[in-house]
């Protein structure tokens, strides 16, 4: 049963981590609102790398965030913390790898198999946190900006890339919490000597 847990657990880290990327690489993060617009000849949509727009012939042009350090401070602390979560759910995949009971990778002392899988668990958690702290972030600077009555620049809407985020963070924070409910408790217990048969301890 334990074997299976860790399969689970290593398959919802796993997809987080991909979802992970497939959030950070996606165009979408943001999308002009349509709200109060009569006529409707271009669509603005933006991410963490580049802004574009497309026309009503379908014509996309896209502008590239040229330099960082002129960027929001918003932009570049997403940018961080989502960098930051794929590294630690490749690591987090990797010591997955290592600690899984069924796994022969890093041999057969199942102890550190166990403390290895805490490692483990501990990454996707993080990893699930960055996520979520990066798309709730930029999620909550979108609706700031559309429900704030004097922003007189162009209103947004949450992208589709913001709920790929979340979904990603929720199965990386899912794995990280099976791998530590499945650990089990020798993991923990410290060694004990052991007493030759045949010797007593006098009173």
């Amino acid at each position: 049963m334990r074997d299976v847990l860790e399969v689970v657990a290593l398959s919802l880290g796993f997809l987080g981590l991909v979802m992970a990327y497939i959030c950070i690489q996606d165009s979408y993060w943001r999308e002009s609102s349509d709200d109060g617009s009569v006529i409707i000849t271009s669509k603005f949509y933006a991410n963490l790398w580049m802004t574009c727009a497309t026309d009503s012939t379908g014509a996309c042009n896209c502008y590239e965030f040229q330099s960082m350090l002129a960027l929001p401070g918003l932009i570049q602390a997403c940018r961080a913390l989502m960098i930051t979560s794929i590294v630690l759910g490749i690591f987090g995949v990797s010591a997955t790898l290592m600690g899984m009971q069924c796994s022969k990778v890093g041999g057969d002392n199942y102890i550190l198999k166990g403390k290895i899988s805490v490692v483990a668990g501990v990454l996707f958690i993080l990893q699930g946190l960055c996520t979520m702290v990066a798309v709730s972030w930029y999620a909550y600077d979108i609706t700031s900006e559309f429900f704030d009555p004097l922003f007189e620049g162009t209103k947004y809407e949450i992208g589709g890339s913001l709920y790929i985020g979340w979904v990603s963070s929720l199965l990386a924070l899912s794995g990280g919490a099976l791998l530590l409910l499945t650990l089990p408790v020798t993991a923990y217990e410290p060694s004990r000597p052991v007493v030759p048969s045949g010797e007593f301890t006098e009173l």
